[in-house]
């Protein structure tokens, strides 16, 4: 774990950073581990009163590592060794998968979260940063719902999330089209909190300020919150039926193929 996510604990506020800082915190199977794990822990220290979660380097994460694309193009599938064998609709984690439970153990936590988004939040990344309470972006931070460029859906517990804080217009226009957008787009869509010029160090500030009040009365304030989303059990399932019907499909390979060989992909109807 600690060759991809390190976590520092003072004074109630956990310091969780993503340090795989050489491939821009990119997400491989070791790294889904390790971010499970971190909210396995996280979530039986209650000596934790507040998370801040950040990417070393030049980026928060920048989504799927590239090594599992370059692995669909030449074998099709997920670019697991062994993946083709997995059912991403077997529920590993309650009502999540263990992917999803890479990005919903966060909002699982009993405690509050702060993402401090810099660089890139691409795909998974940016739905990495969607399992926080909030997102404190860099002003030239920039996000995209990615999955489209591959022939993917986002399947990381990234579409209930979405639905309760961006119109549904908005939804659809960035799952679709997958463009990336900025800081400042992202504050007016409703998926930025705050835009600081230096992101960790105000969340690890907000967070200090948190684990001063009382942790019952937050602890009791994130389920309550929590609460008043509708259940995200149907949805959750949906991206897994969804993403495996796609995974290893023609039209998922070759865009795959398409956007390593930069050329334009040619779809089957």
């Amino acid at each position: 774990m600690e060759d991809r996510v390190q976590i520092s604990i003072s004074e109630g506020v956990a310091d969780v950073r993503l340090v795989r800082a050489d491939k821009m915190n990119a997400l491989d199977q070791a790294m889904f581990e390790a971010l499970v794990a971190a909210t396995e822990r996280l979530s039986k220290d209650k000596g934790v009163r507040v998370v801040v979660l950040s990417g070393e380097g030049r980026a928060f994460c920048a989504g799927l590592d590239m090594g599992r694309f370059a692995a669909m193009k030449e074998k099709g599938g997920n670019g697991i060794p062994g993946g083709e064998n997995r059912d991403l609709t077997v529920r590993t984690h309650g009502q999540a998968n263990f992917p999803q439970q890479a990005v919903w153990g966060w909002r699982q936590l009993p405690v509050p979260v702060i993402a401090a988004v810099h660089g890139v939040a691409f795909g998974g990344g940016f739905q990495l940063s969607l399992g926080a309470d909030m997102r404190f972006l860099s002003p030239d931070a920039r996000m995209s719902v990615m999955e489209i460029k591959w022939g993917l859906v986002p399947d990381m517990a990234g579409t209930p999330i979405l639905a309760s804080l961006v119109r549904d217009d908005i939804l659809r226009d960035l799952t679709y089209i997958g463009r990336i957008f900025s800081a400042q787009e992202a504050m007016t869509y409703g998926l930025a909190t705050r835009i600081c010029d230096d992101p960790r160090a105000a969340a690890l500030e907000v967070a200090r300020e948190i684990a001063g009040k009382s942790p019952d009365a937050i602890r009791a304030a994130k389920r309550m919150l929590n609460n008043l989303s509708v259940d995200p059990g149907p949805a959750l399932l949906a991206e897994s039926v969804e993403q495996q019907k796609l995974i290893g499909s023609a039209n998922q390979t070759e865009a795959v193929r398409a956007n390593l060989e930069k050329r334009e992909p040619k779809f089957a109807d």
